[in-house]
């Protein structure tokens, strides 16, 4: 989605979210959209973990799927829920 950043092979913030609900995000492509969808989730979920993989282009919190899911829409960006 992020044509104008450099690519980063893998961003993390907060505890890894392993039990949480994970999407694909095709379109989060770089660091900067990582950040912005990071964003997003911080202000819907507050205090959640979460967990961001640029390269695998997977998303992973320790929350709400649904509020995840709207916030991660609404940030400008596709999720895809992944069976766990």
């Amino acid at each position: 989605m992020c044509d104008s950043h450099q690519h980063h092979e893998a961003e993390t913030t907060a505890t890894a979210a392993s039990k949480g609900i994970s999407f694909h995000v095709a379109d989060m492509t770089c660091g900067h959209c990582a950040g912005v969808i990071r964003s997003a989730l911080e202000e819907s979920l507050p205090g959640t973990a979460i967990e961001i993989d640029i390269a695998k282009a997977q998303v992973t919190v320790a929350g709400d799927q649904a509020k995840a899911a709207q916030a991660i829409r609404e940030a400008g960006y596709t999720p895809e829920l992944l069976a766990h």
